[in-house]
């Protein structure tokens, strides 16, 4: 393994994470039209306590990063394109995630909405980036590519 194989991971789990985030950042674009009390919520880490099943805001942007773990599925699909790695993407980009909103909001995550939308969305991207990726992986190899001839 040559000194230069860390810093190239390290990039690519960079690269993969600035993908996920600004795909959740233009899945909260709509919100924005919502009224001022309202979109201020919307920020580009969510602080834990928003996400909840009672408020307007809550509830947005729970869908919100729901159909941002869909939508990375097919990013999964394009970028990781190993079924055995989009689980390890998927936890380590959450895992950043929560450093994020930890420091975000200067404390460590306790609502249980927020730990259960995350649990929804690793489960959904991995499960369904994994499916996508191994349909793509069993499929056949053409081995006679070469056109026939008649001889």
């Amino acid at each position: 393994m040559s000194v230069k194989a860390p810093c190239w991971k390290w990039a690519a789990i960079q690269m993969k994470g600035a993908i996920v985030f600004c795909a959740l950042g233009r899945m909260l674009v709509p919100w924005e039209a919502l009224p001022s009390h309202l979109s201020s919520v919307f920020l580009f880490v969510i602080p834990p306590q928003i996400l909840g099943f009672s408020t307007p805001p809550g509830r947005l942007s729970m869908m919100s990063f729901i159909l941002n773990a869909l939508t990375c599925a097919l990013g999964l699909l394009y970028f990781i394109r190993r079924g055995k790695q989009c689980l390890d993407f998927t936890v380590t980009v959450h895992f950043f995630h929560l450093l994020g909103c930890w420091f975000y909001s200067s404390r460590f995550p306790s609502a249980l909405t927020w730990w259960l939308v995350q649990i929804v969305c690793i489960a959904l991207m991995a499960v369904i980036g994994e499916y996508l990726c191994m349909r793509t992986e069993l499929k056949e190899i053409p081995l006679n590519s070469a056109p026939k001839s008649n001889v």
